[in-house]
């Protein structure tokens, strides 16, 4: 994909902490992602060195206390990085580390579990999934079947998982699974399994309609013995933790919406000013120029409301139903976005080859994981 820039001139961004990192991040994804991008998307899997020279630049997991060799930043850093990922057109699961696994083990690790794995984390060593999706369970996780049963000092794993980001090349995953199967929700629990565990395995690569660079895998747990001390906080809470964090993944998810949206956006201006129609370019038909107007007007408004949301998160004040209408909003309005954009390409807009394709593809799946639009809607609808 040729290269624009994400342009901040509507943004209140104004700390000089935040604006150096955004430079950092820019230049490490010039360096390098983009010249990758093309190949990654063939072959279905991003290079570990990637995920290193993350590390390297302090990218990865930056809310990670100093003490296990993070930066101790807030949300305003992971969110910059999940723009200018987005924006760069780059799907990489680095968003799903530094935004999703690596709170488990901040906030409900033990003292243990954090200075084996959080440095890792950090350097891009060890990369994580989370795995909760089930062949029968997607949005309901009260639903999974897979078990882990104490014997001894031991859990035994037993079931298998779907649609787990990092598939392929995660070292650690987080596993949610039923320590008490007849409890409902309050028997799921979340447990570490290492990936060289007997009895672990990888599924094939799934082939997807977009976001092909990302490995999303099958996963299968055959009688996998761990220690009980790789549960993560207590036995039975598993479905409260998740429940906690879906607000930043929802978050998340809506971030790197409104950045995809804006890039489909400026694709899409790119384009129709150098596209010559009936003596004109295709930008010059009123038509054009009024959608694009219209569709300007709802970026600028939702890069205020990313913002909003972003200083609600980081002062503990984003709630359930606030996070989820952020992700609903967002994803739509990416969609909306990215068909636009890519129809105002005409037929050069269905070629593959063509940046708007690839964004369009990526941008299905927002509206489906982290809970579908219509799951959204359903939480809104009970906070009123």
């Amino acid at each position: 994909m040729s290269q624009l820039t994400l342009d901040l001139s509507c943004r209140s961004e104004t700390d000089e902490s935040v604006s150096l990192f955004r430079q950092t991040v820019r230049k490490l994804f010039a360096d390098e992602l983009v010249p990758h991008l093309d190949r990654w998307e063939e072959e279905g899997i991003i290079d570990r060195s990637f995920w290193l020279a993350c590390g390297a630049a302090g990218i990865l997991c930056p809310q990670v206390p100093e003490a296990y060799g993070g930066l101790e930043l807030d949300y305003r850093y992971n969110a910059v990085v999940d723009e200018e990922l987005t924006y760069a057109g780059s799907c990489a699961g680095i968003t799903l580390q530094s935004d999703i696994t690596v709170s488990y083990l901040i906030h409900s690790g033990t003292e243990e579990q954090k200075r084996r794995w959080l440095p890792g984390m950090v350097s891009g060593e060890v990369i994580t999934a989370i795995a909760m999706t089930e062949p029968g369970a997607g949005s309901d996780l009260q639903a999974i079947k897979t078990t882990a049963i104490r014997d001894g000092d031991e859990y035994v794993i037993q079931g298998s998982k779907t649609y787990i980001t990092n598939g392929q090349t995660a070292d650690l995953i987080i596993v949610a699974a039923k320590t008490d199967p007849a409890a409902g929700a309050k028997g799921v629990s979340l447990i570490l399994v290492e990936a060289d565990r007997v009895g672990f395995a990888r599924g094939r690569k799934l082939d997807k309609i977009g976001q092909r660079a990302a490995d999303t895998s099958e996963m299968f747990f055959n009688e996998v013995r761990v220690p009980v001390s790789n549960l993560i906080g207590e036995e039975g809470r598993g479905f409260s933790m998740l429940m906690n964090n879906l607000p930043q993944e929802r978050l998340q998810i809506a971030v790197k919406a409104q950045a995809g949206a804006q890039r489909a956006f400026d694709e899409a201006v790119k384009y129709t000013k150098e596209r010559p129609a009936f003596g004109k370019t295709v930008f010059d038909f009123q038509n054009t120029s009024f959608q694009l107007a219209d569709l300007k007007s709802k970026l600028q408004a939702g890069w205020a409301h990313i913002d909003w949301c972003v200083e609600r998160h980081i002062g503990g004040r984003l709630d359930a139903a606030q996070a989820s209408a952020a992700k609903l909003f967002h994803t739509e309005l990416q969609w909306a976005v990215c068909d636009a954009a890519l129809q105002m390409h005409g037929g050069a807009g269905y070629m593959n080859e063509t940046p708007i394709a690839r964004l369009w593809r990526d941008a299905r799946v927002q509206r489906i994981y982290g809970g579908t639009s219509e799951i959204m809607k359903l939480i809104i609808s009970r906070s009123l």
